[in-house]
């Protein structure tokens, strides 16, 4: 069974390219995505690590940690981040999991406990391992996203998600589809409308259990 949302990710100990980290203490009190593909020198995979190097600035903003993931090894990680900055033309500076052992990826039920990796692998023998992960500081999953092999990832999504989680977190603010940083919100349920108004101002509802508000977070 997969971790299900509001539960606290399993600690793991794990190699990167930038030496060993314990995955709580690498959270600390951040926000973390962790972002994993099935193997290194792939092209899609290449797209999107490249993505997330791009949104550096974007990361350190908001104070998240992201982390990569992928079955290879580190000195394959470390070759193919070059491949990575040439073609985002933004230096790759997060740490990437060398899962090689597959541990981390059933740890958090991306492969079934069976999985392993034959002689002559190819990314084909660990294609489900292409999800995105957010954790709150508190350890805890906050949204998972899982993509087929053959489908980049949108990584503006992402970062929108994120906001959305930041946003929401320990508040009675919820989010409508497709929202963006600073368009109204969503009262949550369990917050009278009257209440809503004496804290917040004006609230628009449209029915009893729809009610919009200005996003106090702005």
């Amino acid at each position: 069974m997969g971790l299900r949302i509001n539960e606290t990710v399993p600690n793991f100990h794990a190699t990167t390219d930038q030496g060993e980290i314990d995955f709580h203490d690498f959270i600390g009190d951040s926000y973390t995505i962790l972002f994993s593909h099935p193997a290194d020198f792939t092209p899609i995979c290449t797209t999107e690590f490249g993505a997330v190097a791009q949104l550096a600035d974007e990361w350190e903003k908001r104070g998240v940690k992201v982390i990569g993931l992928s079955v290879d090894s580190v000195e394959d990680h470390v070759k193919w981040k070059n491949d990575i900055s040439t073609f985002a033309k933004a230096p790759a500076k997060f740490p990437i999991i060398a899962d090689t052992d597959l541990a981390v990826s059933k740890a958090l039920d991306m492969l079934p406990a069976d999985a392993y990796l034959p002689e002559g692998k190819t990314a084909a023998d660990s294609e489900t391992v292409r999800s995105v992960f957010i954790f709150g500081p508190d350890k805890k999953l906050r949204l998972s996203m899982t993509y087929p092999m053959s489908v980049g990832r949108n990584f503006a999504e992402v970062l929108r998600a994120l906001d959305a989680v930041m946003a929401t977190d320990g508040t009675v603010v919820r989010t409508p589809a497709n929202w963006q940083p600073g368009q109204d919100v969503i009262v949550a349920p369990t917050m009278p409308t009257e209440e809503a108004k004496e804290k917040f101002g004006e609230v628009k509802e449209i029915f009893p259990y729809l009610r919009f508000m200005h996003d106090p977070n702005k």
